[in-house]
């Protein structure tokens, strides 16, 4: 059986995008290992596990209805979503959405604004590090 030339043209072009994420986001995860040692010298490396606990830990220190990363992303991060207004979250895992945590402003964009809502705070260095070294394991 002939498979269509332009079917496996549709399907290594749906590729490319998730291999040429892995850089970018190296690249972001580089960054953040630069400020995790800055900020404290015995840095040692990102933990996944630590990561785990963010994700699923309930914060209750922002927002109200947000207290944890669960509220919207739900316990399964390879699963969607929701936001608190219903919209739907493609789901945060790597393996659900290859080209998540690659574009650097997208990342402090929503790091900003999830880890005020959710933390009432800012995620330092090694929170999102760690977050995103779970999320790539997922």
């Amino acid at each position: 059986m002939k498979i269509p030339t332009l079917f496996v043209l549709i399907l290594l072009l749906g590729q490319v995008p998730a291999e040429a994420s892995a850089p970018a986001r190296q690249a972001i995860l580089a960054g953040l290992e630069a400020a995790a040692k800055q900020a404290d010298p015995g840095f040692t490396g990102f933990s996944a596990k630590r990561g785990e606990t963010l994700f699923l830990t309930e914060w209750g220190q922002g927002k109200e209805d947000t207290p944890a990363c669960t509220t919207c992303h739900g316990r399964d991060p390879t699963a969607s979503g929701r936001t608190r207004a219903g919209k739907a979250i493609d789901p945060i895992a790597l393996s659900g959405t290859p080209r998540r945590f690659s574009d650097p402003e997208e990342v402090d964009k929503w790091f900003g604004r999830n880890c005020r809502s959710v933390l009432g705070r800012e995620c330092s260095p090694l929170e999102k590090g760690d977050f995103i070294t779970f999320m790539s394991g997922q």
